[in-house]
């Protein structure tokens, strides 16, 4: 019986793909098991596959030109810095990671009380930035001085630049600003919210603990009312005063408008960041008719609306 040479030719044609496919197949899974070092967090730039293999290599990761195609068969990397996770992995587990990997985070937390003058010193160190850098971005994006940036912790990507990040922190808050001001008041009037949030500041620096806000901002609302000056050394620990005793000579020569001894009403600006129980005290204070406090021997606050009977508080 003769076999057709052309059919016998088409099946000696499959046979050889067949086995070179097979062949590539394990040439490649060699190939992906290849031991190879990495960071557990590497930064991805901007840029197409092959921008971005270029990069790798040239920061002394060991890829070749055909890792591109693999990465695309796993996904497509994003920029910024990734959490790959290992410092020794395979090739291909490196390939994958880098097409799947989510980017790494880093918390940063601002305390309630705690002034941008030092809170920008903190982060600058954490992350790596430049302090001027994040002065002047926070100034290109908030309304207000101090006290926009709500205190909080925030999760943010690693080599996240001083414009992003102060963008980030802004409008994130100023998101939550408008929520609460809904909640609260029925609107947001930008002018009449940092009002509440400058005397929910003072607050903040003042009380003792959280269940003293309110009877701290009846004090507040009591003296104002009666066009009394706040006489308040918190107001006085504004920028980079945030942490400095406020004494008899500082209250005598600061001349700023943060000096409630000096002047009347409340200052220009917040002194600080504030918390949700201090913004929530600041629009609603204690029904109580309280003019005066001092702190007392349990580390809270005496408080009264006689003036002889807060000087015998303070004798104590």
């Amino acid at each position: 019986m003769n076999i057709p040479i052309k059919k016998t030719k088409n099946k000696v044609i499959l046979n050889v793909f067949v086995d070179g496919f097979f062949i590539l197949l394990i040439v490649l899974c060699f190939y992906l098991q290849i031991p190879m070092n990495s960071s557990r967090v590497v930064y991805i730039p901007k840029g197409g596959t092959s921008e971005i293999i270029t990069y790798l290599k040239q920061n002394n990761f060991d890829l070749l030109n055909i890792d591109k195609q693999i990465i695309r068969f796993f996904g497509y990397p994003q920029s910024g810095w990734l959490n790959i996770g290992y410092t020794r992995l395979s090739k291909g587990d490196f390939l994958y990671a880098l097409a799947n990997a989510k980017a790494a985070l880093e918390e940063i937390t601002l305390i309630p009380g705690e002034t941008l003058y030092f809170f920008i010193k903190d982060i600058s160190r954490q992350l790596n930035l430049n302090e001027e850098a994040l002065h002047l971005a926070y100034a290109n994006y908030a309304p207000m001085i101090e006290g926009v940036i709500l205190a909080n912790t925030y999760k943010v990507p690693k080599g996240i630049s001083e414009k992003h990040l102060m963008y980030y922190l802004v409008n994130t808050s100023l998101k939550e600003h408008e929520k609460w001001a809904i909640k609260f008041l029925g609107q947001y009037d930008q002018n009449q919210w940092f009002r509440y949030i400058i005397i929910a500041s003072i607050i903040q620096k003042e009380s003792a603990n959280e269940e003293e806000m309110p009877l701290v901002s009846a004090v507040i609302r009591n003296r104002l009312e009666k066009k009394m000056r706040l006489q308040m050394d918190g107001a006085l620990n504004y920028g980079q005063y945030s942490h400095t005793k406020v004494t008899p000579e500082m209250i005598r020569n600061d001349t700023t408008g943060y000096n409630t001894y000096r002047y009347n009403g409340i200052p220009k600006a917040p002194v600080g960041s504030v918390s949700f129980k201090a913004i929530q005290a600041a629009i609603f204070p204690a029904n109580v008719d309280y003019l005066y406090f001092v702190r007392n021997k349990n580390g809270v606050h005496s408080f009264t609306k006689n003036y002889d009977e807060h000087l015998k508080n303070f004798s104590k």
